[in-house]
C-alpha cells in the first residue's frame, strides 16, 4: 500500500562549510537512577530498561510502559521539529508533557548529520536559544528538554534523506556503513542521559524488504541484527526497536506492521533483552484494506492484531512498541450519523493496546500530518480534546520532571 504524510512548509536547505559537532548537553548520572520531582511525576526509574518476556522493566524489575507522541520535523528539510515558527520550544514540551505523555518517539534522517544541512522554519524571535544552532544541536535541546520533563526518548531513523523514506535500510546516498555509522555516533553521544532509552533502527522497510530469507540485500531482520549489536557494543544500555515489513510470505499489512516473521525468524542480538518489536498501525482513511470492509468489523481486528505482531505479547516472547497510529477521527458516528469507521478504529485500538500491555507513542503531535492530523490543531496551540481523551485512557506516568 501506498501512504503520503503531507508537509506544509517548504523550506530552503542553505550550503554551510563548517563540520557539525555534536555538543554533549546532559553529564553523568551515576546510579542511573531517575528521581521524580513532582507528584505528576509519578515513577521513579533504575535504569537501564529491559525486556523481560513481554514486558519492559527498569534495573528493579518495575513494568515501564511508553505511552508516548510523536514530534516530527528533524527528518525533513527544515532540520528542526515543526511547530517552531509558532510556538516556543519549552512552551511545546510543557504542553507535551502537561498532556501525560511519558514519552517521545523522535524522527531524523541521516541528512540532518551533514555539513550542509542547516536548520530552517524557526522563529529565532521566539526562540532565540536556538539561533545559530545545527540541525544536531536542535536536537540535543529538544532531547534534553523532553527529559528534563520525564519523558523518556526513543530516537528514530525515519528518512535516509529529508527527501522521503525509503523501502530498505539503506539506499544509493545512504549506504548501511552509513547507517549503522550514524546510529553509532548517537548511541555514544545519549548515553549519558539515562532517559534517551532506544534506537528505532528504519522506520516502516516495505515493498521488497524481507525477512529471515538470508538475501543480503533484502533481509530486514539480518540488518537489524547487524546494526543492532553495533549501536549495543556503543551503548549497551539502550533498546533495540525493530519494526516489521510490510508483507510476509505473500500476507501483507502496513508498511513497518507486519512481525509474523519474528516467530519464524526472530531477531537474536547479542543481548536478546534489550530486543523490542514495533509495529505500525492506520486507518481507512490512510488506506482501504479488506479488514476495514468485513462485515465483522471491528470485531474483527483483535484476531488480525494477533496474527501481525500481538502474539508476541500474548506469547511472552517480546515487547511490542506501537510505534505510530494515528487518525483524524476517534468519534463513533461521523456528521451525517453514519459509523466512522476511522474513529471506530482507533478506539478499538487503544482498547487492544491497554488491554495487553503494548506500548504505543503515537502519531503524531503535529497538526500537519496530512492524512492523520494531530494531537494539536492547526493552530498548533490547542490541543485536539476528542483525542487526548482517548489517549488519556491508556498512559503511564512520567519517568521524572528533571534531574
Amino acid at each position: 500500500m501506498s501512504r503520503t504524510r503531507l508537509y506544509w512548509i517548504a523550506a530552503l536547505v542553505v550550503v554551510v562549510v563548517a563540520g557539525i559537532a555534536l555538543v554533549p548537553v546532559l553529564g553523568r548520572d551515576r546510579d542511573r537512577t531517575v528521581h521524580p520531582e513532582s507528584a505528576r511525576a509519578g515513577q521513579r526509574l533504575q535504569m537501564p530498561l529491559h525486556a523481560e518476556g513481554s514486558k519492559i522493566v527498569d534495573a528493579r524489575g518495575e513494568t515501564v510502559t511508553f505511552t508516548g507522541v510523536n514530534w516530527f520535523g528533524l527528518e525533513t528539510n527544515t532540520f528542526a521539529p515543526h511547530g517552531l515558527w509558532s510556538r516556543k520550544l519549552d512552551d511545546m514540551l510543557d504542553q507535551m508533557a502537561g498532556q501525560g505523555f511519558n514519552s517521545m518517539r523522535l524522527p531524523f534522517s541521516n541528512e540532518l548529520f551533514d555539513a550542509a544541512s542547516k536548520p530552517n522554519g524557526v522563529d529565532y524571535a521566539l526562540n532565540p536559544q536556538l539561533k545559530g544552532l545545527t540541525g544536531p544541536q536542535i536536537m540535543d535541546r529538544v532531547v534534553e528538554g523532553a527529559t528534563k520533563r520525564g519523558m523518556m526518548v526513543i530516537l528514530d531513523r525515519h528518512r535516509p534523506t529529508s527527501q522521503g523514506q525509503s523501502n530498505l535500510w539503506y539506499t544509493d546516498k545512504v549506504s548501511e556503513d552509513r547507517w549503522i555509522a550514524d546510529w553509532v555516533m548517537l548511541a555514544k553521544h545519549y548515553r549519558d542521559n539515562p532517559l534517551v532509552v532506544g534506537a528505532d533502527l528504519h522506520n516502516e522497510p516495505h515493498g521488497e524488504a524481507t525477512w529471515g530469507d538470508g538475501n543480503a540485500r533484502t533481509d530486514w531482520q539480518a540488518a537489524a541484527q547487524r546494526a543492532g549489536d553495533a549501536v549495543l557494543k556503543a551503548n549497551p544500555d539502550w533498546l533495540i526497536v525493530v519494526e516489521g515489513i510490510e508483507s510476509y510470505k505473500g500476507n501483507g499489512y502496513w508498511w513497518g506492521g507486519n512481525l509474523q516473521g519474528a516467530k519464524d525468524h526472530p531477531v537474536k542480538l547479542s543481548d536478546q533483552s534489550k530486543l523490542v518489536y514495533s509495529a505500525h498501525d492506520y486507518s481507512p482513511k490512510v488506506w482501504s484494506q479488506q479488514w476495514f470492509t468485513d462485515p465483522a468489523f471491528p470485531a474483527n481486528m483483535p484476531a488480525l492484531w494477533d496474527k501481525q505482531f500481538g502474539y508476541l505479547v500474548k506469547s511472552g516472547t517480546a515487547p511490542v512498541l506501537m510505534g505510530e497510529f494515528g487518525g483524524r477521527s476517534v468519534a463513533e458516528k461521523d456528521a451525517q450519523g453514519n459509523r466512522d469507521l476511522e474513529g471506530i478504529w482507533q478506539r478499538n485500538l487503544v482498547a487492544y493496546l491497554k488491554e495487553n500491555g503494548l506500548s504505543y507513542t503515537y502519531w503524531a503531535w503535529n497538526p500537519n500530518s496530512g492524512d492523520t492530523g494531530g494531537v494539536l490543531k492547526d493552530d498548533w496551540t490547542t490541543v485536539d480534546a476528542d483525542k487526548a481523551a482517548l489517549l488519556k485512557t491508556y498512559q503511564a506516568p512520567l519517568a521524572a520532571a528533571g534531574r
